[in-house]
């Protein structure tokens, strides 16, 4: 009998070890470890589960350890991140672990907690030392380094040192002073003699409209301030970046004519033959459909340059279209093929053209939102 309980015995220990085969013949350890603890969570007497963790998490934890020792040996700052990262996956196994019964009654897990945090704050110290050799240096460029790594070391550690209030220092040494001018319309469309109207709305639409929608003076979403040409003179203020935007091919073109024809049909009840059943007839029409159209088009061009130095910050043309159509109409034949839809075209018998202050509002209304979008991404960091 004691033969046949080994015996036994001897079979599900092999049968266990020849199933964890298939949890340490894979490649990913750290993923595998956490599949056999979801495992175990369903059946917590999973005999290939529990053979296979200890070796898993033996493997898994040396070979994060093994990548946290030479990230260390870097003197790169982006060291940290990949350092923090290493023990962060090797406490998601320690809290995988102790949180399932199963998989901690045959592996005692490592608490990295305590070594997370004196990293953080190593890192933070070297962050925090970083910044502030950038703020002690000109140039907009270093204050956003400054900013960007104070930003990182109260990330790690918040509240750290006076991180915060050295962000705001680095931020105010970054604003730029933005002059945004009228725009220049240099396109034919002005030369030509027309144009006072839309340019007008040039000016409001790109200049001032801009200007207040980009926070003018109080903006405190990107490290600068805009004002317009005026406001500059106004307030003595001495600008260091100027936006300069200028209408160029400026086409709207006579509208083209287009005749063309269609046939049109109905099948309608024209009475009732003697045993009182409905009769139809198909009656027929053509349509005389004329149609005047045109694309009107435009480009605006927007340069950003910094006034002392006169150089380029960004410099891009945007090209938009504007097209118009209209159609009226008139017949022969039969008027009860026509549909309502015909019957609006004969009906309409002028044409809506657009006024040429129209057609420039419209094109200036879809420039508007690509001119600010670059901007914003100028002085945006």
């Amino acid at each position: 009998m004691k033969n046949i309980l080994y015996i036994l015995l001897s079979l599900v220990v092999l049968a266990g070890c020849k199933t964890s085969k298939n949890y340490l013949s894979r490649s990913d350890n750290d993923n595998t470890l956490f599949d056999a603890i979801k495992t175990l969570k369903k059946h917590n007497n999973d005999t290939a589960a529990l053979s296979a963790l200890p070796m898993l998490y033996n493997m898994a934890q040396k070979r994060n350890l093994h990548k946290i020792s030479s990230y260390s040996s870097s003197k790169e700052l982006s060291r940290w991140d990949k350092i923090i990262d290493g023990y962060g996956v090797l406490q998601e196994m320690y809290n995988a672990i102790v949180e399932n019964d199963a998989a901690s009654s045959v592996i005692s897990p490592v608490n990295y907690q305590q070594t997370i945090y004196d990293v953080k704050q190593q890192a933070a110290a070297d962050y925090y030392a970083e910044a502030n050799s950038f703020l002690n240096t000109p140039g907009r460029d270093n204050a956003k380094k400054a900013y960007n790594y104070f930003k990182k070391a109260d990330k790690l550690v918040p509240n750290y040192e006076d991180a915060n209030l050295k962000m705001d220092v680095a931020f105010q040494n970054a604003v730029v002073n933005v002059v945004i001018n009228p725009v220049q319309d240099n396109s034919y469309f002005f030369n030509t003699g027309w144009g006072n109207y839309g340019n007008n709305y040039s000016n409001e639409y790109f200049q001032q409209t801009l200007v207040r929608e980009l926070g003018g003076l109080n903006n405190k979403r990107y490290p600068a301030r805009f004002f317009t040409d005026w406001q500059a003179r106004s307030d003595n203020v001495n600008p260091d970046w100027e936006v300069n935007l200028t209408l160029r091919n400026m086409n709207i073109p006579r509208p083209q004519i287009y005749n063309y024809r269609r046939n049109a049909s109905q099948r309608v009840e024209i009475g009732r033959d003697t045993s009182g059943k409905t009769v139809y007839q198909t009656v027929y029409a053509t349509i005389n459909v004329a149609r005047q159209s045109f694309t009107a088009r435009a480009d605006m061009e927007i340069s950003i340059s910094e006034i002392a130095t006169r150089k380029n910050i960004t410099y891009n043309t945007f090209r938009e279209d504007y097209r118009w159509e209209e159609e009226h109409a008139t017949y022969t034949g039969d008027s009860r093929a026509l549909s309502s839809n015909d019957w609006a075209l004969i009906n309409n018998s002028y044409y809506n053209e657009p006024r040429k202050e129209d057609i420039l509002n419209e094109l200036y209304r879809k420039l508007y939102p690509q001119v600010k979008n670059r901007i914003t991404y100028a002085v945006d960091w």
